[in-house]
């Protein structure tokens, strides 16, 4: 077995539904530094987040009330 081989990463559950969150976010408007802020904050609610971006709030205000 090659270093390379050996040097495989399994992705955690957490990981994952960050980065699915981090996705989801993208999808609805959020820039990457943002959706990946937010994305990690497990506290934040993700369909509030959305939803402040669909009914027209701006990210920057978004961030704030979700932080």
């Amino acid at each position: 077995m090659s270093a390379a081989e050996l040097d495989v990463r399994i992705e955690t559950e957490i990981e994952r539904i960050e980065r699915w969150r981090v996705n989801e976010l993208e999808r609805a408007g959020y820039g990457p530094d943002e959706a990946a802020q937010l994305g990690a904050r497990p506290d934040v609610d993700l369909h509030l987040a959305i939803d402040l971006i669909e009914s027209g709030c701006p990210a920057e205000t978004a961030l704030r009330i979700l932080l």
